[in-house]
């Protein structure tokens, strides 16, 4: 696998649109991050760490829904690993102005984009999320 923050994004797309309470994905540190900031702004539930059925760590990731639909309506990946996106704190672009949120890879770790304008960190695009 060339991109694991990919994978893990496209799976939680998946997970959401056939509505599946929860979610697996392998375990690393960065995707931890990624989850805490998506549940600190209501896209998912909960997320916990497990165990997959070879026993290997892996990330469980319980999706939300709000009357049937799912709270992420939208996810996509902005900086690759064929194509780097670094933004300065000003720079950072809003998503669908300002009701979806990015998440930038900063020096001072994971950040929402709002938080890097406030702390005036800027970094790498990760993904963009509404």
């Amino acid at each position: 696998m060339t991109d694991p923050i990919s994978d893990f994004l496209t799976r939680l797309r998946n997970a959401s649109k056939a509505r599946l309470l929860e979610c697996a994905v392998p375990h690393s540190k960065i995707k931890e991050s990624l989850a805490s900031i998506l549940k600190a702004e209501g896209y998912i539930a909960d997320y916990s760490p497990g165990a997959d059925e070879r026993g290997h760590k892996a990330l469980v990731v319980k999706m939300k829904y709000i009357d049937g639909t799912p709270a992420i309506s939208g996810l996509s990946r902005a900086s690759t690993p064929g194509r780097r996106l670094y933004f300065r704190y000003a720079d950072i672009p809003r998503v669908l102005n300002g009701l979806g949120i990015s998440i930038v890879s900063t020096s001072k770790g994971l950040m929402k984009d709002a938080d890097c304008r406030r702390n005036k960190a800027g970094g790498e695009l990760i993904c963009n999320v509404w």
